[in-house]
């Protein structure tokens, strides 16, 4: 793996609320470490109405111009910083939000952290250095979680550390080289070059490899993206319900149609009879056992409606080829991905075996499957 600091974009993403010195202070921190020094190439903050407004005036301002300042003090290289990269947390009603009051403005927060982290850790050529230190606590949390389902191995997670009595201090926004006196909250004098900055690193789980590529490059919510690593950690259970046409996939209601259904649960009745994996019918050759097998379930889904079910067994009334079965089983793997994504629909689908001659079988535990009722559920996808 490549160090962080060896990627050409490095960007440092902060949460930040009243207090913009965390970014000088991070910043100060990344770039004078003795070891492996991270400059970032860019800086994006997210952070309130107010927020933005202090961060402004106090950094990106002629005067005082902390990060101008920063900068020069230490020599640091160009880094792209601008009101631009200041991305601000918006309510319902579109308007720009001074504080984080509500349930809703909560989500809001959580959905542009979501969407920030994601399209910054879609290029392969960044490094994503994460701050926590500012804002409320809902802002750290979201975004350590952010980077937990979006973060590769480049990216990292820290909180700033400030000795004291710097750290209660609003004129200090970082160690500076020369004596710069200034005044602490109970009136006492103290030189800021003597204060001590350190970040504190902090693991975290990486799920990014959990996710589908939907939600990898997607738009969804902050609950949605979480939803899905959760599912995809949880193990596989398979619950078909004949009666209301429908199965759950990995804690998903997905609706089919009766012909998908009836050949999945041909599979999972096997599976639970402990009967191994199936040849497919044969292309251009009907085989009447094969269409026994799939109409047993087919009657049991579709019961009396006689008119289906008639046009049903007329077209295998010499039996299933090798076509039908192909057909219904492209189309089922469909719906199975269409609901769970690619990747969390892999343990549900049908297995060849993976060597000839193809032999067909779901390849979950048995423990897993099961028929029954299904009751309501939240969450649902698929169609029929």
């Amino acid at each position: 793996m490549f160090p962080p600091e060896s990627f050409p974009r490095r960007v440092l993403l902060a949460v930040t609320g009243l207090s913009p010195q965390v970014v000088t202070e991070t910043l100060f921190a990344l770039a004078t470490d003795e070891t492996s020094p991270f400059v970032p190439t860019e800086i994006h903050l997210i952070t309130t109405g107010e927020g933005k407004r202090r961060a402004e005036l106090a950094l990106l301002s002629d005067d005082p111009g902390w990060f101008r300042r920063l900068r020069e003090d230490y020599a640091l290289p160009p880094i792209a910083f601008s009101s631009d990269q200041i991305h601000c947390i918006n309510g319902s009603d579109g308007e720009t939000l001074d504080d984080i009051r509500t349930p809703a403005d909560n989500e809001k927060l959580a959905d542009l952290i979501t969407a920030t982290v994601r399209e910054l850790t879609a290029d392969s050529d960044a490094a994503v250095h994460a701050s926590i230190a500012g804002g409320r606590k809902t802002m750290g949390f979201y975004l350590g979680y952010a980077l937990s389902l979006f973060g590769r191995p480049q990216d990292r997670l820290s909180h700033v550390l400030v000795s004291e009595p710097y750290e209660s201090s609003w004129d200090f926004f970082y160690p500076t080289p020369t004596t710069r006196v200034i005044t602490t909250r109970d009136n006492k004098l103290i030189d800021t070059r003597d204060a001590r900055v350190s970040l504190a690193d902090i693991p975290f789980v990486r799920l990014r490899h959990e996710l589908d590529a939907q939600w990898l490059a997607g738009d969804a919510a902050f609950s949605d993206t979480v939803a899905a690593a959760q599912r995809a950690l949880l193990p596989p259970e398979l619950v078909i319900d004949l009666q209301r046409q429908r199965i759950r996939a990995g804690g998903v209601d997905i609706e089919l149609p009766p012909r998908e259904l009836a050949l999945y649960a041909v599979f999972a009745q096997r599976l639970l009879d402990g009967e191994g994996p199936l040849s497919a019918p044969v292309k251009d050759a009907p085989d009447n056992e094969w269409a026994d097998r799939f109409l047993a379930q087919y009657h049991a889904i579709r019961g009396n409606e006689a008119d289906d079910t008639d046009r049903t067994e007329k077209a295998l009334v010499k039996g299933m080829d090798g076509d039908y079965f192909s057909s219904t089983k492209s189309k089922l793997h469909k719906y199975l991905r269409q609901a769970l994504g690619k990747t969390g629909a892999e343990p549900y689908l049908i297995d060849d075996g993976g060597a000839r001659p193809r032999r067909y079988g779901l390849g979950l535990p048995v423990g897993a499957v099961r028929f029954g009722k299904l009751a309501a559920s939240r969450e649902s996808g698929g169609t029929r």
